[in-house]
């Protein structure tokens, strides 16, 4: 069994428009929601053995919140440029070129594109992943590269206006 959670950024910060969409950082609400999912998460029994993020200030911090919610280090989160303004090929591809000894990863990154890809793999359309919403997406698969629409389903869809708010 392979498993996958499609992590979107948690709230992000628009005060500053000056700074590089990439150099955004989580407002308070992101900042509220963020270790809240990754309790929430942690709490379901998840054991992931791979984090990996965008690059995105935004997603690098999410990720982080969820590091530290798992016992994990923040300097163990695996950061991968092509995450960020990445199509929805771009990330099965990068799925399905995971390390088979990781049977669990959570991936932090970004919409319009991971909503996109959740939808592949549902007949129930999503018509948006909040932001720190989490998509999880089981594929009873010995190996990453036979992760498809044919192997594997959308197995638990969560946001924060679930639970908060």
């Amino acid at each position: 069994m392979k498993t996958i959670y499609l992590i979107r950024h948690a709230k992000s910060s628009w005060e500053n428009p000056g700074l590089r969409d990439k150099d955004r950082p989580l407002n308070s609400r992101g900042r509220r929601d963020a270790p809240f999912m990754a309790k929430l998460l942690s709490g379901q029994g998840v054991k992931p053995d791979q984090l990996i993020s965008s690059p995105a200030n935004r997603a690098l911090t999410t990720a982080t919140f969820f590091a530290e919610a798992f016992g994990k280090r923040a300097a163990d989160i695996i950061i991968m440029d092509r995450i960020y303004e990445a199509y929805s090929e771009d990330i099965l591809q990068l799925i399905r070129q995971l390390s088979d000894e990781w049977h669990t990863v959570l991936l932090f990154g970004h919409n319009p594109t991971f909503t996109d890809v959740a939808n592949y793999f549902t007949r129930r359309l999503i018509a948006n992943i909040p932001t720190c919403g989490i998509v999880q997406l089981n594929a009873d698969i010995e190996h990453w590269a036979a992760f498809s629409p044919d192997t594997a389903e959308v197995a638990n869809f969560m946001y924060p206006k679930q639970y908060l708010d």
